[in-house]
């Protein structure tokens, strides 16, 4: 009984905490709804696009904290409860879904991978800075953030393989499934919609 009520613990405020609308509430500051305004990803990527590196900013912590705090209830859970590091996937898998589909913001969400990179500073230490680090080499190697943030995030499954071992990695592997998902139903929209207003531009 008390496994199962960490678990639902550990999913319930994982999920609450990913349904937080960083770049809704961010845009809305700036009088624009980034579901509606550019390529509609309420993330941080079209925050950016749409208002600027400074202003986006809050957005770019704002998620990535998400999971970083999602992955210290699961942790917390299963010291209390037991369940062990299991319970921080289950909850860092909880915020991703609540970052794509927020009970906050009318289950429009983003790609969740601010959120999973947040995670995995919980979910594996070592494997986040070396990402960090990667991400900064890349970042100046190609004078470009996004194909940072990208090598960064992408091999992170390899990166905790080689540090932690191919089981946990092979979990995370399946964590970020759920960004695979989020990108090919916005692929499936994107289609179906007209185009949004264009960045920097508020919605009509």
């Amino acid at each position: 009984m008390s496994s199962a009520f960490a678990a639902v613990l550990a999913a319930a405020g994982g999920y609450l905490l990913g349904s937080l609308p960083v770049a809704v509430i961010v845009g809305r500051r700036h009088g624009i709804d980034p579901r509606t305004a550019g390529d509609r990803n309420p993330g941080y990527w079209n925050t950016k696009a749409l208002l600027g590196p400074r202003a986006a900013l809050p957005v770019l912590v704002g998620d990535t904290l998400k999971g970083t705090a999602a992955g210290l209830v699961g942790a917390g859970a299963a010291a209390r409860w037991g369940g062990g590091p299991v319970l921080v996937y289950v909850a860092v898998a909880a915020a991703m879904a609540g970052h794509a589909w927020p009970v906050f913001a009318g289950f429009v969400g983003g790609r969740s991978i601010l959120t999973f990179a947040g995670g995995m500073a919980v979910i594996s230490l070592p494997t986040f800075v070396v990402g960090v680090g990667l991400c900064a080499v890349v970042s100046v190697v190609t004078r470009s953030f996004a194909y940072g943030a990208r090598a960064g995030v992408f091999s992170a499954p390899v990166v905790q393989g080689l540090l932690d071992g191919w089981r946990w990695a092979a979990a995370t592997f399946l964590l970020m499934g759920l960004i695979g998902v989020r990108f090919a139903l916005a692929a499936v929209a994107a289609r179906r919609l007209p185009p949004g207003p264009p960045s920097g531009q508020a919605p009509g």
